[in-house]
């Protein structure tokens, strides 16, 4: 999952002669081992952090106490949550680990930031109905799409045009979480506009070609091994962009899928115009999907696969829903 495009990007070369600066060089580190755009771009700031913070020294002249006075900032000064404080020593790791080669076991001794447990905000399918009216276009059947199948955000935006299989009603998603690939359903409710927005694209992908682009990002090294893909119908996205930008890796000039801030913006100013009273985001869909398919009746195990779920432990958060409130028991106040 490493494409992405950005419509600016740092510079990626050096003058002759001159080695390249820590962060080019982390930035290579981290396509070398294939991590994601986004991924290289939160590990590269937090690395930028890391060295103004500790007085623009270079990371080779810092030890434990540095490190650890980092993460305790994040944590006591700036209150960040458990997953970010997480997400920034797993990026130092990277730094002293792969890029500058050195193994420090006390930074992987230190404190994992523990995610207290939560349950997942979930619509009830009337509030889905009215978030879902404050919709139209793309957006709106994005958000359909994301319902309708439980994929996370990102896997909807990265759909491709040969992944979708409307006589089967299945939906292929490829390199999920975990690099895994798994199959959903296609709701048939979304058969007709889906066929009717792929129509569009097409349009829009054979004008791309006419002008002398049309090409899109294909993942390891595929385009190298067979040339006309790039250009070929069945690889594009379901979702592209209505602008053209440039792959901040490559070059070149292509059509990205949607941004996913553009889908975040959507839901929640649909969801404020439905003045909906929970905090709502696209991955409130995914929670959703889960949780109505279990009070519908499906098991768990099938729920399970159709998330993607590695364990069957992570879908059970979903089953809070079959409790009616404090585990089915009656409130003495009831029995009054």
């Amino acid at each position: 999952m490493n494409e992405g495009f950005r419509q600016t990007g740092e510079g990626r070369t050096e003058e002759e002669g001159r080695p390249p600066k820590l962060l080019d060089q982390l930035r290579t580190a981290l396509r070398v081992r294939r991590y994601s755009l986004r991924t290289e771009d939160a590990y590269v700031d937090w690395v930028k952090r890391f060295i103004l913070f500790s007085g623009t020294r270079h990371p080779s002249a810092l030890g434990a106490v540095d490190v650890g006075a980092f993460l305790n900032h994040l944590a006591v000064d700036r209150r960040v949550s458990g997953s970010t404080q997480n997400q920034a020593k797993s990026a130092l790791l990277f730094l002293y680990r792969e890029l500058l080669g050195v193994e420090l076991p006390w930074l992987s001794e230190v404190v994992q930031a523990k995610r207290p447990p939560r349950l997942p905000v979930v619509l009830t399918p009337g509030e889905v109905r009215i978030l879902l009216d404050q919709l139209e276009g793309t957006m709106g059947l994005v958000v359909q799409v994301l319902y309708g199948t439980g994929m996370r955000l990102m896997e909807g935006l990265r759909l491709r045009v040969k992944d979708v299989e409307f006589e089967r009603r299945e939906i292929t998603i490829r390199d999920g979480k975990g690099g895994k690939d798994r199959v959903t359903m296609l709701p048939d409710r979304l058969v007709a506009p889906l066929r009717a927005h792929l129509e569009r694209v097409r349009v829009l992908h054979e004008r791309d070609l006419a002008e002398g682009f049309g090409e899109v990002f294909l993942p390891d090294a595929l385009a190298d091994k067979f040339k006309a893909a790039p250009r070929s119908w069945g690889w594009q996205w379901v979702f592209p962009s209505n602008l053209r930008s440039v792959d901040p890796r490559s070059g070149l000039t292509r059509r990205h899928h949607l941004q996913p801030e553009s889908v975040q913006k959507a839901v929640r100013l649909a969801a404020r115009a439905g003045e909906l009273v929970k905090p709502v985001t696209p991955h409130v869909l995914r929670h959703s999907f889960a949780t109505h398919l279990l009070a519908g009746g499906h098991d768990i195990r099938t729920v399970q696969e159709l998330l993607g779920h590695k364990d069957v432990a992570t879908t059970m958060i979903y089953t809070h829903v079959l409790n009616r409130g404090g585990r089915g028991v009656a409130s003495p106040l009831d029995g009054l």
